[in-house]
């Protein structure tokens, strides 16, 4: 979930609603019937298709290393709670001020000021500096169970924090940061929160002023949002100040938001309502969007990638099968990178011990044929990952190594070459073991010991055709090299809470080699590709566990210097070290929108939904 940028003139940066230089693409718009146009009715339903197993569990925005996803919080809890600076102009992952609870910060030295908006909770009471001051006590209390932590990140990296008066607030940061890294990824992750959840279950509390009060408040909110079946009934949750309100929730996955009445942003909902609803797989969501008139209607939906249409090259889609049914196809890709950890920390056996020798790495790098995925049961939709750093939307974050394409293509003879020159007797089609324990050059390399084997588990995600494709590929890749990968699907949200976070640090178990879940990782609420919350060493975010004090040390050189080439040489230097393995980021979806539901498309690559710009056409 991040990102990075360009020099600003003077002391004071405030960001415009216009697409930012940084970004190389221009902004686009649609002229897809699904775009924008004709005549807004107002009311209507619209249904939504959630992804397969993938449902929201958690509502308290605060959300742990266990509940992060896209599921809960760009489809579900931001719907509800604003984050207070929003990022999102039609294609682009850039700031968007329109539609933010504050104003732009403002930066006079290290001095930050943030001035909040004329925005209320739906129980009529002001959205104030002391919402934000809650969150960011919070933060302080309780660092580990936010699940984009960063250690030395916000808030530990300003100091003097007070409220001004009920509309500003100011800190000092600790150095002289990149100012636009410092609202794309620290300023960023902060959701104001209303007075009324500032308690216990014994009664009124004081977060938002006194830290040592924030850790009983989190674990009774905590406690609260995982109970799912008060959602809409609970008091707590029913105070809003986004445009929707829940209406129905049930655990399954079938939510239904009406219109926030309150709602002080500047795009009110012309939708009656909006509903999403679950599926177990991506097939059986088809089956629905291929149903009979008359039968359960989806307006945006998905098409499986193994039921798309093949997209020739150089063209945006393949013919669209549901064009006749009413339907307009929009791929829908991310802003972030894919990858699959291996667990470093991993309690099984000596495989941490193996995991951490970077031949290894390289070796099952070489392993994961990213072009043969895409061009196969990607059908041609998606992209290479080539490092710590997305390639789409085009950006000039993007080093000219990372535009030369996949640094490890797929070769087995280098695998096998790489295994047999360190220690290791290759056995095609079995098991390989080490034959010489050591850590001089050309043994197994320190922790790995003799006749250990290369048999690991590997947990991914159910649901998604493409990706059950991608391990049973993968499976098949790597036994002609003597390693074996038992395969475990699990549903996504299993995946996510094992292991989407570094077990240690979030003090949850170890014991699992490999975990995929398919989706990667999306920069949000950090839209700066800096790489601080995914890989620098402690990180909740940081999956596999990875460290490296040389890889810490030219991150922190990106936050502070608006130099692109720290960013370039960062990034450079990750993408070979592998803290983790590189795989196609697939799109997120390839969406299916009904003709008659406008204001869906363009996609936004942080892969936000907006419904309160949703309506229907007569």
């Amino acid at each position: 979930m991040e990102a990075r940028g360009i020099r600003l003139p003077g002391k004071v940066l405030m960001i415009g609603a216009m697409c930012v230089a940084l970004i190389m693409a221009g902004c686009t718009s649609s002229s897809n019937p699904s775009a924008t146009g004709g005549t807004p009715t107002t009311g209507g339903t619209a249904v939504f298709a959630e992804q397969p197993s993938d449902t929201p569990n958690y509502i308290f925005p605060f959300t742990s290393s266990s509940f992060i996803s896209i599921s809960n919080l760009n489809d579900f809890s931001w719907l509800l709670y604003r984050p207070m600076y929003w990022f999102a102009n039609g294609t682009q992952p850039t700031f968007n001020p329109s539609v933010s609870v504050a104003n732009p910060p403002t930066f006079s030295g290290r001095t930050v000021t943030i001035t909040l908006k004329n925005w209320k909770w739906s129980n009529g009471t002001p959205v104030t500096a002391s919402d934000v001051m809650f969150w960011i006590n919070m933060m302080l209390a309780v660092p580990q169970d936010w699940g984009a932590d960063v250690p030395g990140g916000f808030p530990t990296n300003v100091s003097n924090i007070h409220v001004v008066s009920p509309a500003e607030l100011q800190m000092t940061m600790d150095k002289s940061f990149n100012t636009t890294w410092f609202l794309y990824n620290e300023l960023s992750q902060i959701t104001p929160m209303p007075a009324a959840w500032d308690r216990t279950a014994s009664g009124p509390s004081h977060c938002d002023t006194t830290v040592s009060d924030c850790a009983a408040v989190y674990a009774y909110l905590d406690g609260q949002s995982k109970d799912l079946s008060t959602y809409v009934s609970s008091p707590l949750w029913s105070i809003v100040d986004g445009p929707w309100k829940l209406s129905a929730f049930n655990a399954d996955g079938h939510v239904t938001f009406v219109p926030n009445k309150s709602y002080s942003g500047p795009v009110k909902p012309k939708l009656a309502a909006f509903e999403e609803v679950p599926f177990t797989t991506d097939s059986a969501e088809y089956d629905v969007l291929q149903s009979p008139s008359g039968a359960t209607k989806i307006n945006v939906g998905y098409i499986p990638t193994n039921d798309a249409p093949a997209k020739p090259a150089g063209a945006a889609t393949g013919s669209n099968p549901l064009s006749a049914r009413g339907y307009t196809l929009s791929p829908w890709y991310t802003w972030g990178i894919s990858y699959y950890p291996l667990n470093l920390q991993s309690t099984d056996g000596d495989h941490a011990a193996i995991f951490k020798q970077l031949y290894f790495r390289q070796a099952m790098a070489y392993m994961m044929n990213q072009a043969a995925v895409i061009s196969g049961p990607l059908r041609g939709y998606g992209q290479l990952t080539v490092g710590p750093v997305g390639n789409y939307p085009p950006t000039n974050y993007l080093s000219a190594q990372g535009k030369a394409g996949d640094p490890f293509p797929y070769n087995p003879s280098k695998a096998k070459s790489l295994l047999a020159g360190n220690g290791w007797k290759v056995v095609p089609g079995g098991l390989s073991t080490c034959v010489k324990p050591g850590s001089a050059p050309g043994d197994c390399g320190a922790g790995v010991t003799a006749g250990s084997s290369l048999n690991f588990n590997m947990v991914y995600a159910t649901g998604l055709s493409w990706v059950t494709s991608e391990m049973t590929q993968l499976q098949s890749n790597v036994a002609p090299v003597g390693i074996k990968l038992a395969l475990s699907p699990k549903p996504f949200n299993e995946v996510v809470a094992l292991g989407a976070g570094n077990c240690v640090a979030a003090k949850i178990p170890c014991n699992w080699d490999m975990a995929d879940w398919g989706l990667g990782w999306s920069f949000a609420p950090d839209y700066y590709p800096s790489g601080e919350t995914l890989f620098t060493t402690g990180s909740l975010a940081n999956a596999s566990g990875y460290t490296d004090p040389k890889n810490d040390s030219m991150i922190n050189q990106t936050l502070t210097s608006t130099n692109l080439q720290y960013l370039y040489n960062w990034q450079d230097y990750l993408a070979k070290q592998l803290p983790v393995q590189w795989q196609p980021n697939g799109p997120f979806q390839i969406t299916e929108v009904s003709n008659n539901l406008r204001g869906v498309l363009p996609q936004n690559p942080t892969l936000t939904i907006n419904p309160e710009t949703w309506y229907f056409v007569k």
